[in-house]
């Protein structure tokens, strides 16, 4: 028997990254990130399921940020989501991918969603607003996966990641998420000496955090031997307060100065936890403490620099 082919799309991220590593890990031959077409380019992408015919397909590609970017570019975060998700899965479904899975956002669920948010939450109510267009976009690919898998039979695969970090992540002030983001400007303050730092919010919005790698574990023991109809959570079910968060990270940084909260800025949704239940029962649960997580993000971004 031919061993299996996996392309990751979004190979080049961290999250993808973490998914690549961890095939490999287990002995998988993979499609490597440098080989990846661009997912815009409908026809680069054709050309390349032509050429590969990989047999799994994990998609967790995709323009990504924080509440920041989702103000500033939403046409940007809408197209590049919907061109990229249309390429791959059709591409995938014309060329006999055996297996997908799409993973999706937490941000597809409503904004007064009951905590924690099982998958049957799905429109109970509207979207947050600050990140409205990168749930849209999101959306719109979670219900493509479903409609094929639907249609043609296909085992197609939906599975919603809460809030990830760890290596690879994005620590730029444009499009950062609050961990990246947060790890960079303690960094740079501690460097300036600065006395205090300006943090959106109030600090008291909750959030659940999961290393990255965990999050590429489920992905891979999801692929090797479950197929499920509609949206999978994969969460860790602990939430902290970003003003936790930020204690935490002083900690970590060497940063000492005073975190000044700036309420003028939105929370975002007050509490997002995940229900992961239905995954747990499967067998499955994370590895990487948080705090560890936190400590292994920021080495590996002290490295970087």
């Amino acid at each position: 028997m031919q061993p299996l082919k996996i392309f990751v799309a979004g190979g080049a991220k961290a999250l993808g990254s973490a998914i690549l590593r961890a095939f490999s890990g287990c002995g998988l031959a993979v499609v490597p990130s440098a080989s990846e077409p661009n997912l815009r380019d409908q026809a680069a992408v054709d050309a390349f399921f032509e050429a590969e015919r990989p047999d799994w397909v994990v998609y967790a590609a995709g323009k990504a940020g924080g509440i920041g970017l989702n103000r500033r570019a939403p046409a940007d975060l809408i197209l590049d989501n919907l061109l990229c998700v249309t390429h791959v899965l059709h591409a995938a479904q014309r060329c006999g991918a055996k297996k997908l899975l799409y993973l999706a956002s937490s941000c597809v669920y409503p904004k007064d969603a009951a905590q924690p948010i099982r998958e049957d939450s799905l429109y109970e109510s509207k979207l947050e607003p600050t990140n409205l267009a990168y749930a849209v976009s999101k959306l719109a690919g979670l219900e493509l996966c479903r409609a094929l898998r639907q249609q043609h039979g296909l085992d197609f695969n939906i599975a919603v990641p809460t809030n990830y970090f760890g290596p690879g992540d994005d620590f730029s002030p444009e499009n950062s998420h609050v961990v990246g983001a947060l790890m960079a400007r303690m960094r740079e303050a501690r460097a300036k000496g600065d006395e205090a730092l300006s943090i959106w919010g109030t600090g008291k919005a909750r959030r659940e955090f999961l290393y990255v790698d965990d999050v590429a574990d489920a992905a891979v023991f999801l692929m090797q031997g479950h197929s499920w109809d509609g949206p999978l959570n994969i969460g860790s079910g602990m939430a902290v307060s970003i003003a936790e968060l930020a204690v935490m990270l002083q900690g970590i940084c060497g940063f000492s100065g005073r975190l000044d909260y700036d309420t003028s800025k939105p929370d975002g949704m007050p509490v997002k936890v995940l229900d992961s239940s239905r995954l747990a029962a499967l067998g499955w649960s994370p590895k990487v403490e948080f705090a560890e997580g936190l400590r292994r993000t920021y080495d590996w971004f002290l490295q970087q620099r």
